[in-house]
């Protein structure tokens, strides 16, 4: 599903009739149910540390009645922050965990100080499957554990540039950094080492798919276009 309000029809635009249907569908209108909110922020420390800030809120659109009295439209139902602190080696070296909006208040939020046993975690081995051994189910609160899924990626992005030093074709071969394989490939559908957005961009880490022929760089295509006569 497309996220709200990016070139979803108005209220009162008409869904699409199917191919060969004769009869024009009636005009479809929406009503905001619910809005959830996921926010991670990282901070360099001048320790040589850094902190990622993860946040999650779920509101309503209209007002809403919990076991403990209604919620008014637009006060939360959870607001839930965590923060962990990591080397850059992305090792957890101190967790906190706190939940200022919750359905059950002094229940529900009293679950925060577990999440020091985030500690002595590392968010790229095995964490997730480490984060349900220690966190899921009724060991945990399920949506901090679910915002504590997110961590690793939030701290690869901030890492990039900063710690994680990424190239492309446009550094010169004998650049240190341009010697060793850029971390980002082969972690995603786009970055695979046979994949076209390698051969444009990191050409040197390019693997040619097998029984396929190496993709041309641009200078060989150039060149061969230079060869061909004018009819």
């Amino acid at each position: 599903m497309r996220p709200a309000g990016r070139n979803l029809p108005s209220s009162s635009s008409p869904v699409p009739a199917a191919a060969g249907d004769a009869v024009p569908a009636e005009p479809v209108t929406r009503r905001h149910v619910h809005t959830r909110a996921i926010r991670l922020q990282a901070f360099a420390r001048s320790d040589g540390l850094w902190d990622i800030e993860a946040e999650l809120t779920d509101t309503k659109g209209g007002d809403f009645q919990l076991a403990t009295g209604v919620r008014k439209a637009g006060d939360p139902v959870h607001d839930m922050w965590l923060t962990v602190t990591i080397d850059t080696h992305l090792n957890i070296v101190a967790a906190d965990a706190g939940s200022p909006w919750v359905p059950y208040p002094g229940h529900c939020d009293q679950i925060g100080p577990d999440y020091r046993k985030l500690v002595g975690l590392n968010l790229t081995q095995d964490f997730r499957r480490h984060l349900r051994e220690r966190l899921g189910g009724a060991q945990g609160c399920t949506h901090l554990t679910e915002l504590a899924s997110v961590l690793p990626t939030a701290a690869i992005q901030a890492f990039a540039g900063e710690v994680i030093k990424t190239q492309d074709a446009s550094q010169p071969a004998t650049d240190e950094a341009a010697q060793r394989k850029p971390f980002q490939l082969d972690r995603c559908h786009a970055l695979r080492s046979d994949s076209p957005a390698v051969a444009q961009f990191y050409p040197r880490w390019y693997r040619a798919p097998r029984g396929a022929a190496p993709s041309p760089t641009d200078s060989q295509i150039d060149n061969r276009h230079s060869e061909v006569e004018p009819r």
